[in-house]
């Protein structure tokens, strides 16, 4: 099984594929000031295997939540929890990645993405998703986001090479500006949604992860990485985290 298997094969097996919490995403919607009894329509992209996607379906009563992710076994997983919970005739699912997406222009009232835009870029994803959402309508999206402008070097230096776009909240406000969205509120994730939400269920799946892979040198290499960057969150929690920015697109 090669890298990017076992990889879909761990994230598979979580609630949440990056930090989140139902608490988290109940308050996006609020400072968003949706109406919960208006007939919406929602594109959430990279939707994972659909923690925000169930509760907004769950929320939304008269609303339909069409849920994105080009993985089919994250896809597969979600499918069979909406029909659990009793809202699969609110969630339509399709298999697409996030930067090649078959919607008509201001097709939404609502795009949300929690975890996911970083796949393509935060300015790119603003940018390429604004003309799917209607005038007026609302991007809702959550972004690895520093927030001290002083970071330890090691933390420094792990973000940058992953994820050289990852700045403070003021210049990624500044990218929504610029793309045609007025910012409406921000808020920074709390450190549960990392830890109890995300780290710690990942890191009580890793034994049962080895031994599904033979405990292999690729599947253990995988563990470790995942277990130093839950490290260096812990040692520097003070200084990153998800940032949630909710904008409203202008006319």
């Amino acid at each position: 099984m090669d890298d990017y298997k076992l990889l879909i094969d761990l994230h598979k097996q979580g609630r949440r594929q990056g930090p989140g919490g139902d608490a988290e995403t109940e308050l996006a919607l609020k400072l968003s000031m949706i109406d919960r009894d208006a007939t919406l329509k929602i594109a959430d992209i990279g939707c994972g295997t659909g923690a925000s996607t169930l509760l907004l379906a769950q929320l939304l009563k008269n609303s339909h939540i069409t849920a994105v992710d080009f993985l089919p076994d994250f896809l597969d997983i979600l499918n069979k929890k909406a029909e659990n919970a009793g809202v699969a005739h609110r969630i339509s699912t399709i298999e697409r990645s996030m930067d090649d997406l078959p919607f008509a222009d201001e097709e939404f009232d609502i795009i949300w993405s929690e975890g996911a835009i970083y796949n393509i870029g935060f300015e790119r994803g603003v940018h390429d998703w604004r003309r799917f959402v209607k005038t007026n309508g609302l991007l809702v999206v959550s972004e690895i986001t520093w927030i001290s402008d002083c970071r330890p070097s090691e933390i420094q230096n792990h973000w940058d090479n992953e994820y050289p776009e990852i700045n403070l909240a003021s210049a990624k406000i500044r990218v929504l500006e610029k793309h045609g969205y007025s910012p409406i509120a921000y808020f920074v994730l709390p450190e549960h949604c990392w830890l109890e939400e995300y780290y710690r269920p990942m890191q009580a799946s890793f034994d049962d992860f080895l031994n599904r892979n033979g405990n292999s040198e690729d599947a253990r290499a995988i563990v470790a990485a995942e277990g130093h960057e839950i490290d260096l969150y812990e040692k520097n929690k003070a200084h990153v985290s998800y940032g949630v920015y909710i904008a409203r697109k202008l006319g």
